[in-house]
């Protein structure tokens, strides 16, 4: 293989941790989601994307050969060797705040597994092969609140605004170059490639929704991909984490 097998297990392990952080914080939504069709959709995307973290977990403890399981770089790493952007970890709030993260990552999401399908390291296209079809329908739930919300009423028009502007500065993260993603340069797209995609699609929908795009060259938050986290993280792995810590030899 042309790319090294350490370089490609991290790799996976920064998609499954994405995947893994905000599909449990989703989770939260169950039971509380406005009407129950909005819960059971929601609480069905972070199914998908536990799923999806299932996977690249999967595959990066097969890259690492070293006798690690799925559930144990799920339950068995601290904050700091967690890779996922930061984005993902941040609190739900409101229906708004949670649907402009959402929506943010969907649609990077779906520009990285489009061209990760293409990917000559067959595991990672099989991967996002299956995934894309599920994020494709994230994309569009997403997009549609955030025109639902934008072109609503002016109450919310102004929270999903107020989301989308403070939620902005957690994006440009999305789309660091990092040493490792240039080491694997040929096997996975550099995210900077995905960017303009991106915009693109933010400039779509936000104009759909009647809500301004806020400056894309402002200031961005970073750290989440070096394992440099927000306080957040460490309470959603201490309730994630709990029996498997508690009880590592529990069986069911």
């Amino acid at each position: 293989m042309k790319w090294a097998t350490c370089d490609l297990a991290d790799y996976a392990l920064r998609k499954a941790d994405d995947t893994l952080v905000l599909g449990q914080r989703l989770s939260e939504w169950c039971g509380h989601g406005p009407v129950l069709e909005q819960d059971i959709a929601l609480t069905n995307v972070a199914l998908d994307l536990i799923g999806q973290a299932r996977g690249y977990y999967q595959m990066a403890a097969a890259w690492r050969a070293d006798g690690s399981t799925e559930d144990d770089l799920a339950y068995r790493r601290d904050t700091h060797q967690f890779g996922n952007h930061l984005l993902v970890e941040l609190p739900n709030g409101h229906w708004g705040d949670t649907l402009a993260r959402q929506f943010f990552f969907d649609a990077y999401n779906f520009f990285l597994l489009e061209q990760l399908a293409k990917s000559p390291v067959e595991e990672i296209s099989a991967l996002a092969q299956k995934a894309y079809k599920e994020v494709s329908y994230h994309a569009q739930f997403s997009a549609e609140w955030i025109i639902r919300l934008g072109d609503g009423t002016d109450e919310s028009h102004a929270k999903i605004q107020a989301s989308v502007n403070r939620l902005w500065a957690y994006t440009g993260e999305l789309f660091e170059d990092t040493d490792l993603d240039r080491r694997l340069d040929g096997a996975v797209p550099l995210p900077s490639m995905l960017r303009a995609d991106w915009l693109q699609k933010m400039r779509e929908v936000f104009a759909l929704a009647t809500l301004e795009l806020p400056d894309p060259n402002a200031y961005m938050q970073k750290g989440g991909l070096h394992g440099r986290h927000t306080e957040h993280l460490g309470y959603i792995l201490a309730e994630m984490q709990y029996l498997p810590r508690a009880y590592p030899d529990a069986k069911w």
